[in-house]
């Protein structure tokens, strides 16, 4: 299945330059499992979803190191039919596989909780998107929606919720568990062979932060 995001990095601060080249080079050890392009306005970074969103945590934690104020914006998505197949791309377990939607719930917090801190506090929100047709069931509920509200209930548990917003879901805590929780939402939730894309802000020493 193909998979794979667009990332764009912005730090606030004058030497931005050396501070999203320097980032860019924590994909340094990714690059035998995912392939990387960088050009002028986003790095792409194609591969599993078990590489894919540690790297994504490295490049953004490598940059919040600098203690700048920063923001990761990430475009993410798998099973896109306009997409070709990739070897690369082949997770190494497909996710969800059977089960009730309560035990996929507790299956992804579980592995949230065994995510590695790394010593880096950020915040993020983002939304989810299963795409494909809703197969509603007698009460509304059912198809992309029953997966929506599965992520959701699985965020609540993640340890990382901050709150529902328009439009998206808020995320704080150390970036290890933060971008697990990513993880999850992502490869977690919405049919194993269905197109899912993520839409994903990240940001890091905010001196708006509240």
């Amino acid at each position: 299945m193909f998979s794979g995001a667009q990332l764009s990095l912005h730090p606030m601060r004058d030497d931005f330059i050396a501070i999203i080249l320097d980032a860019i080079g924590a994909l340094e050890p990714w690059r035998s499992r995912l392939r990387i392009e960088t050009d002028d306005v986003s790095t792409l970074v194609v591969g599993p979803p078990e590489a894919l969103f540690p790297a994504m945590r490295d490049l953004f934690v490598r940059a919040a190191a600098s203690e700048a104020h920063c923001v990761l914006h990430a475009t993410v998505s798998r099973g896109c039919p306009g997409e070709p197949d990739d070897p690369i791309c082949a997770p190494g377990a497909a996710r969800p596989a059977g089960g009730s939607m309560a035990e996929r719930v507790a299956a992804a917090a579980g592995r949230v909780a065994g995510a590695q801190p790394v010593g880096r506090s950020v915040a993020a929100q983002f939304s989810l998107y299963p795409l494909g047709a809703a197969d509603a069931s007698a009460d509304g509920m059912g198809g992309h929606m029953a997966e929506i509200m599965g992520c959701i209930d699985f965020l609540k548990a993640s340890g990382c919720f901050e709150r529902s917003k328009n439009f998206c879901t808020k995320l704080r805590g150390d970036a290890g568990p933060v971008f697990a929780t990513l993880a999850e939402a992502f490869t977690s939730f919405g049919a194993p062979d269905g197109h899912v894309a993520m839409d994903a802000t990240v940001s890091a020493n905010s001196p708006s932060a509240a």
